[in-house]
């Protein structure tokens, strides 16, 4: 007579797709913001790299793809989570606001890099886009998944 095979361990298969779909969301946002950044600088667009970049329309223009590329990051985060779509979303933008505000400390602190209130936004920007690309994919537009829950 032969033993049952055990089924295998599926929380550390759905720890792994956890990190998984919260790094695939990273490195696409990276990717794709470097990405543009690179094409920009070719194109003449943006001052060659290494250069300040203190014009205004110039990182508006980069602010609006990070924020695009944010909520394509929620929505892709959300969409590969194993459960739970939201909360992976919530760890991401924890992430995502830790990371950016190491980098608005690297950015401020050198002067000569760009406008303060440029890395300032993708900071304070950062959590609520990922949200609501989370939120588009999972399809839930309600108060309490855009605002959380307020107590009564």
């Amino acid at each position: 007579m032969s033993a049952p095979i055990a089924p295998a361990n599926t929380g550390s298969r759905q720890l792994g797709r956890s990190f998984a779909a919260i790094a695939v969301a990273i490195v696409a946002n990276v990717v794709l913001s470097l990405g543009i950044d690179q094409g920009l600088h070719v194109l003449g667009v943006y001052p060659p790299w290494g250069q300040p970049m203190f014009d205004a329309s110039l990182n508006l223009l980069a602010l609006s793809y990070r924020l695009a590329f944010g909520v394509l990051a929620g929505y892709l985060v959300a969409r590969l989570a194993p459960r739970a779509p939201m909360r992976h979303a919530a760890i991401l933008g924890m992430i995502a606001i830790a990371l950016s505000t190491l980098g608005a400390i690297g950015s401020i602190t050198q002067y000569d890099l760009g406008p303060d209130w440029y890395p300032i936004a993708i900071v304070v920007t950062a959590f609520p886009c990922i949200w609501v690309g989370a939120a588009l994919r999972t399809r839930r537009w309600t108060r309490e998944t855009l605002i959380g829950k307020v107590p009564a």
